[in-house]
Formats: structure tokens, C-alpha cells, sequence
């Protein structure tokens, strides 16, 4: 457990294998204003967990940004039935026998707006992500658009493998084949990107590797440079 602010913790869960790597996995909850708690990513609920998440406030809203992260998201609903589950398209129709009360999208009218912002990051078949932007501690919340490992998570191999895919802190963006499938929308992603970065973020929290206490705008800008930012 890991307080950011006054009102956002993260929490770290264990490791998840993906395309042959060992993925480590964090939670962000952040209270709102009414004392409920918003909770983005959620990890695996152990009795631990949840005594400590309880301690915090009321589980209100369950937040999946995008159709991979939403393995933990059963457990949750079952433990807290009068949290609202929130996800994107993609995952409310890949999770159908999970339950959910609204979608994510682009600035939507969410019961935590004002204090949390949230842009649906389009233009690839592969995945779209909702990302979100913490007001009160101008952090950017993201899962997969940017992931960012230390190399002591690898072996020597698959060191070699996450720098090639571009996940590798400290410069760790969006992997590579996520970013080569906007081939025919970057014009989109950019805007997107444009958008993010104009929330002038300080810090930025990731679900996979190392977050970014400070100078988030100079890691925004380099994790970003596959868009060529300056071309607009």
C-alpha cells in the first residue's frame, strides 16, 4: 500500500504471465468527496486486501479500462454487490457474465466527475484504454497505454525481449504492437495523446511497472515520441 496523495492509494498485487513475461500488477483507489471509494484495475482480493481497502471507505464504483484487465473483477463484484462496475465496450461484451452499470467513454457524466476525468484512448482494433486524470493530485491513471518495467523484473532474455517491445524503464510507452496498429489512425492517437498531456500531469500511476513521481510531462513527451508530436 502506497499513499500518492490524501485521497489515492495504490496497491500492488502479484504477478500475472503475459506474452511470456511476468506482468506485476497495481490497483488505484482513490475517495471521493462523499468518502466512497473509486477502484481502478482491481488486483486479486485477498482477506488482507480487503480489510485494508475497507479501513479506507465504501467500495462504490469498480473501474476495468480495458478488456485485459478485468481477472480480478468477479471477486470484487461478489464481495461488494452494491458497487457499480464500470468498463469499457470491449470488456462488457468479451465479460458477459459479469455485471455492469455503465461504459466507459470520453468524458463521460460519471458520478466521480470533477474530481476524476477520463479520455478513451481510440484508433487501434487491438484495445482501446480509458485513462483517467485525478484532479486534486494531477495524476494520470493509466494501465496498458504505457508500461514502464524496471529490468530487475527480467531475466537477461527477457530484458532483451521488453526493450525490443519498448516497456523497458526508463523509457518505458505503449508496447509495440499496440502502437503499430494505429497505422491508419495516428492522426487519432495523437489528438488523444495531445489531450492527456494538456492535462499537465505531475505524476503518472501505471498497473504495470515502475510510476512516475516526477517530471511526468519530460516521460510523457518521450513516451509519446512514436507520434511524432511535433508534426502537428
Amino acid at each position: 500500500m502506497q499513499m500518492i496523495s490524501e485521497n489515492l492509494v495504490t496497491y500492488d498485487g502479484e504477478s500475472v504471465s503475459f506474452m511470456g513475461l511476468p506482468f506485476s500488477t497495481r490497483m488505484t483507489v482513490a475517495k471521493l468527496e462523499d468518502g466512497t471509494l473509486w477502484v481502478h484495475s482491481p488486483i486479486r482480493l485477498t482477506e488482507t486486501l480487503k480489510a485494508q481497502v475497507d479501513a479506507v471507505g465504501e467500495v462504490r464504483y469498480l473501474i476495468a479500462p480495458n478488456h485485459l484487465h478485468h481477472l480480478f473483477l468477479q471477486e470484487w463484484q461478489q464481495a461488494y454487490p452494491n458497487a457499480i462496475s464500470y468498463g469499457t465496450k470491449e470488456v462488457i461484451n468479451k465479460r458477459e457474465g459479469l455485471h455492469f452499470g455503465g461504459e466507459l467513454v470520453s468524458g463521460g457524466d460519471y458520478p466521480w466527475k470533477g474530481e476524476l476525468e477520463s479520455l478513451l484512448f481510440t484508433g487501434s482494433p487491438l484495445m482501446e484504454e480509458c485513462v483517467f486524470f485525478h484532479h486534486p493530485s494531477r495524476t494520470l491513471i493509466v494501465t496498458d497505454l504505457i508500461e514502464n518495467f524496471p529490468p530487475s523484473d527480467f531475466t537477461r532474455l527477457q530484458r532483451f525481449a521488453a526493450k525490443l517491445t519498448g516497456i523497458l524503464a526508463p523509457n518505458g510507452k505503449m508496447p509495440i504492437d499496440w502502437r503499430m496498429s494505429f497505422l491508419f489512425h495516428r492522426k487519432e492517437a495523437r489528438a488523444h495523446a495531445q489531450r492527456i498531456m494538456a492535462w499537465q500531469p505531475q505524476r503518472i500511476i501505471m498497473a504495470h511497472g515502475e510510476c512516475v513521481d516526477t517530471g511526468a510531462m519530460v516521460f510523457l513527451t518521450r513516451s509519446f515520441g512514436w507520434l511524432n508530436m511535433a508534426d502537428e
